[in-house]
């Protein structure tokens, strides 16, 4: 008869608790050798030691039940590595998310005072452009593939940058999660509509501007600044907001070299930049 261990025993060898244990067999991760019938303990063999262990490693890793119980169930090495490494890299993806929320805050901590606001008059211009009504959720991965898109119609039409490319933004995106969203490169040239690429112009403004330096993850640090000084001055008019991409990836995959002017539509009597 093989020896066997009480779940006390079970549970000092295994460091994990005996709440734990009853846990996984609850769910049927890791079940008892036997239970006895008369008075219901549970026992564990030495066998279970070394899966225990694989267990307890796993949910350190804070892999999901069912993915621990797959890996456990399979013989095949390939299968239980390909299992493993998926969610090793979602924890890679979920570091790398927590690292840009810390440097984010960090930024926010270690501020300095704000960079100064300049007034803007923009005139209408030519430009190329993409416009769409999406989620919020879904503007980055749109944004990037619409300017990778623009700047292969501006070297396959032959046309002529103007100025940096930018992006007009309602204010329903912000507000309400949802809304129309235009990015665009002022050009000189005959504009072809090809797919989503369409000639606009784009249309003149009353701007404040300010300058975020760095990536656009942190950009609603400056947009506060800006927003915080149209509030104060009762300036700020209706209308999108807008961005010129200065120095982006396109220039530099460094983000902490890009360089975007934030614009804020705004009411302006005196017409002068200061």
């Amino acid at each position: 008869m093989k020896p066997t261990l009480t779940v006390g025993d079970f549970s000092r060898i295994t460091h994990l608790s005996i709440k734990t244990l009853r846990h996984y067999h609850q769910v049927g991760l890791l079940d008892p050798d036997h239970i006895d019938p008369d008075t219901g303990y549970r026992y564990y063999t030495p066998d279970q030691i070394p899966t225990a262990q694989v267990i307890r490693r796993l949910r350190d890793l804070d892999m999901p039940i069912a993915d621990v119980k797959a890996v456990l169930s399979t013989s095949d090495a390939t299968a239980r590595g390909e299992v493993i490494a998926t969610h090793l890299d979602r924890l890679e993806a979920e570091l790398a998310h927590t690292r840009a929320a810390v440097t984010s805050l960090r930024n926010l901590l270690e501020r300095p005072s704000g960079a100064p606001v300049q007034h803007r008059t923009v005139a209408p211009c030519p430009a190329v452009g993409i416009t769409a009504e999406l989620d919020r959720s879904d503007l980055l991965a749109w944004w990037q593939g619409a300017l990778a898109e623009l700047h292969a119609a501006v070297q396959t039409q032959d046309l002529k940058p103007t100025g940096p490319s930018g992006g007009l933004y309602a204010s329903e995106i912000f507000q309400e999660d949802h809304g129309r969203a235009t990015v665009f490169i002022p050009v000189e040239g005959d504009v072809r509509s090809i797919g989503r690429v369409e000639p606009m112009v784009v249309p003149a403004a009353e701007l404040a501007v300010i300058t975020h330096r760095g990536s656009l993850a942190d950009a609603d640090l400056t947009y506060g600044e800006l927003g915080a000084y149209t509030t104060h001055h009762e300036i700020s008019v209706a209308g999108p907001l807008r961005e010129y991409y200065v120095r982006d990836a396109r220039e530099s995959p460094d983000p902490t070299h890009w360089v975007t002017e934030i614009g804020w539509p705004i009411f302006r009597a005196d017409h002068q930049e200061s």
